[in-house]
């Protein structure tokens, strides 16, 4: 298939699920707004139609809460209550002081939102200068809201000790965007639930992919659990609301990341831009002191104890997005391209150790390659100039969807499609990969010989 053609059907998928103001992940399995995926769904419609980018986070900025948190699912009232769960008579945040009149989760998602804001911008300066006048605002909440509520030197974010500071924490393994990552399982084991709290809710996400590829009940069971104490708190992060808690590297670094492109903003609206600045740095210091193990070479998520998880999970070569020392880039892509994680040119980066304990091939975070998480470490790769790493891991990235089509996410070992088709993020990040390459992508080689 040409670059042209896979253009061609990126950009189909995008309309196809265009919602008329907003674009939703998927027809059959996500039928509303997730506010993450309306990010890198927006850097897609950045080179198709910058006008929809706009849109696409204006419309997610438009149900931020009172508090400024943006919240991880905005509920599209035209769809039917029941249509995935849990939906919004399971957040009930009508119910809650502060929240929008849109419904909405009550939870948040990684920002990588200011980032998104920054490329509609240059993709149509001139009405993206008003544009950055309209989110500029929201944007900044949206940060404040998680390094004045969710600071890990916070109260209800340590269990002992003195305050840390510095990094900002979690409260919901949804709110990694990693769901089921074996980063979290530690944490989870602490939370007590019962798979009879599901009794009543129907998992919707069944009815459209194996049960094998996704989180467990007893995973569910845990996500309700922590849900429904945070409800019973009003969704204040306040001492006794939160059942898990973690701190994410990718998170993180996409905060510190999101607050340089603040600055950039800042700059180009003619305001105020080194505090966005000084908070990135501050952000990427903490990350290297508390989460960066020099040993492992790798970015480790902590605990609610503030102690290191040793799982090497895709979301610890995020922080590459990063001004980084050049030691510390030199042990991420040497364990990138080791035998955890095994760049190659056909299969995207796996979202866990492939030697791990917790691998599975099919299920969810605990393996499968993702198009965002690569495309993430992509950009890590070009801002720190490695760029035959780079080039490596953005053929994978389009073989992969040339292959198999705009899935949802990859086998880690063979590159087959897994999760639902015609996923949103993934053609819009193809639309990306192709606008950004320097040279045609070749056609891919085949798997014989596919990373064991």
């Amino acid at each position: 298939m040409s670059d042209a053609e896979l253009r061609r059907r990126a950009v189909d998928v995008l309309r196809g699920n265009w919602e008329g103001g907003h674009t939703v992940p998927s027809r059959r399995l996500y039928p509303h707004q997730w506010s993450w995926d309306s990010a890198f769904i927006a850097i897609g419609w950045a080179h198709a139609s910058p006008g929809r980018g706009r849109h696409e986070l204006e419309s997610l900025l438009a149900a931020q809460w009172a508090d400024g948190r943006v919240p991880q699912i905005v509920f599209n009232p035209a769809v039917a209550r029941d249509a995935y769960f849990p939906g919004p008579d399971f957040w009930r945040s009508r119910d809650v002081p502060g929240a929008p009149a849109r419904e909405t989760s009550g939870i948040v998602q990684p920002p990588v939102h200011a980032v998104a804001a920054l490329e509609v911008h240059r993709a149509s300066p001139t009405l993206g200068r008003r544009f950055l006048r309209r989110v500029y605002p929201a944007l900044q909440a949206q940060h404040d809201y998680l390094l004045r509520e969710r600071s890990d030197g916070s109260v209800d974010a340590r269990s002992a000790g003195a305050p840390r500071g510095g990094l900002v924490t979690i409260v919901h393994p949804w709110e990694s965007g990693q769901d089921n990552s074996p980063a979290w399982d530690a944490e989870l084991a602490r939370v007590s639930a019962d798979v009879e709290v599901l009794a009543g809710h129907r998992r919707r996400d069944l009815d459209h992919v194996d049960a094998t590829e996704r989180p467990t009940a007893a995973d569910y069971a845990r996500y309700v659990a922590i849900v429904d104490t945070y409800r019973e708190h009003g969704y204040r992060d306040e001492p006794g609301a939160h059942l898990f808690v973690a701190v994410d590297p990718l998170f993180n670094a996409l905060l510190a990341w999101s607050e340089e492109a603040l600055a950039e903003i800042a700059d180009i609206l003619g305001k105020p831009s080194q505090p966005h600045r000084e908070r990135a740095a501050a952000i990427r210091d903490a990350l290297l002191e508390r989460c960066y193990d020099r040993a492992a070479g790798h970015f480790f998520a902590l605990d609610r104890d503030g102690e290191r998880v040793a799982e090497h999970c895709i979301g610890g070569l995020v922080p590459l997005v990063l001004d980084l020392p050049a030691d510390v880039v030199d042990a991420l892509v040497a364990g990138m391209t080791g035998p955890r994680f095994t760049l190659n040119d056909r299969v995207p980066l796996p979202s866990y150790d492939l030697t791990g304990p917790a691998f599975d091939t099919t299920r969810y975070w605990r393996g499968p390659a993702w198009i965002n998480t690569s495309w993430l470490v992509l950009r890590g790769l070009e801002r720190h100039g490695r760029h035959a790493e780079a080039a490596t891991l953005r053929t994978a990235m389009l073989n992969a969807v040339r292959q198999e089509g705009f899935r949802e996410y990859f086998d880690p070992r063979t590159s087959a499609g897994r999760g639902v088709a015609d996923f949103s993020w993934s053609a819009a990040l193809t639309l990306d990969l192709l606008a950004t390459a320097t040279e045609p992508i070749p056609e891919p080689r085949p798997l014989t010989g596919a990373p064991s």
